[in-house]
């Protein structure tokens, strides 16, 4: 178990306990920490309070971060959808709604569950939650992934991610009409200031870059394709909120007020290129837009008639 103590100064004064400490523990999200206060890990001056206990000068707050429990991963019968596989790669589409690894709170369900019932050599260099997982994508994020079956090809592909030379293009349906044909979003990006379950353009954030081009417009909406040059945790959801066209459905980003009832945001990972780690070739695939998708893009097309 993990305890850290903090004497409150002026600067903190009447700020909320929660708020206070996702300062200082910017790896947890608030939900995490609000947890954590509920349970009776968080004690001020000795006593318990709630999440919005506004703290005063002087305040000690003593925290108990308990160890994490090990993660059993087991293989599950799901099945997959799989573009292409040979002794060193995997690529598949992963359909909405299904989380990519395991994590506190999601121990089953996920595509490395899947994984393991379909093949046993997966690259072990991310641990036994996240065997073979290069990169994700988002749990309501549609399309394509690569996954790595052994530890050579995960370093290769990694250092792709890295140097920006993987090809990663998505497809999104966005609020309003974009006017200019195509443009960049080259805005940092780092947790929300405030709510740290969020990701948002900040100062000081880690460089995030965006390349986008409309392909169709609709009466009140965009079709557009996205390009990532880098690849941060939910970058094109907050990008495009940014520019102010959040993305169709998405519950975070998006506007409150939803025109469909869906399961999450608008956004199709629909082709990756990379290349081969063992034969050095170039090698890209191509994944159409789901079903759910393309009912929301015919809908909103009929308008246009």
């Amino acid at each position: 178990m993990e305890n850290k103590q903090f004497i409150v100064d002026d600067s903190y004064k009447n700020v909320r306990l929660d708020v206070f400490l996702s300062k200082f523990f910017e790896d947890k999200s608030r939900s995490y920490l609000q947890n954590l206060i509920e349970e009776g890990s968080v004690r001020i001056n000795g006593s318990l309070k709630k999440s919005n206990y506004k703290l005063r000068t002087g305040d000690m707050v003593d925290v108990n971060i308990p160890e994490p429990i090990g993660l059993n991963v087991e293989p599950e019968d799901i099945p997959l959808d799989i573009v292409y596989e040979d002794s060193d790669v995997i690529v598949v589409n992963k359909p909405q709604g299904m989380v990519v690894h395991p994590a506190p709170g999601v121990y089953s369900g996920t595509l490395v569950n899947a994984l393991l019932y379909h093949c046993k050599d997966l690259s072990g260099i991310n641990g036994v939650a996240r065997p073979g997982i290069v990169h994700r994508i988002d749990k309501d994020t549609s399309g394509i992934l690569v996954v790595a079956k052994n530890d050579n090809s995960h370093n290769k592909l990694a250092e792709q991610l890295k140097d920006h030379s993987m090809t990663r293009t998505y497809v999104a349906l966005v609020e309003g009409i974009i006017k200019k044909e195509e443009g960049t979003v080259d805005a940092p990006l780092g947790r929300h200031p405030v709510d740290r379950i969020k990701i948002a353009v900040v100062k000081d954030g880690r460089r995030a870059v965006t390349h986008y081009r409309v392909l169709e417009t609709l009466k009140n909406n965009t079709l557009i394709e996205c390009r990532l040059e880098t690849g941060r945790t939910h970058q094109i959801r907050v990008h495009m909120a940014y520019i102010s066209h959040p993305l169709i459905g998405d519950p975070v980003y998006g506007h409150k007020k939803q025109r469909f009832n869906l399961e999450g945001q608008m956004l199709h990972a629909k082709k990756l290129g990379f290349i081969h780690p063992t034969t050095g070739k170039y090698i890209e695939f191509h994944c159409d837009i789901p079903e759910h998708f393309k009912r929301v893009l015919d809908i909103l097309r009929k308008e246009l008639k």
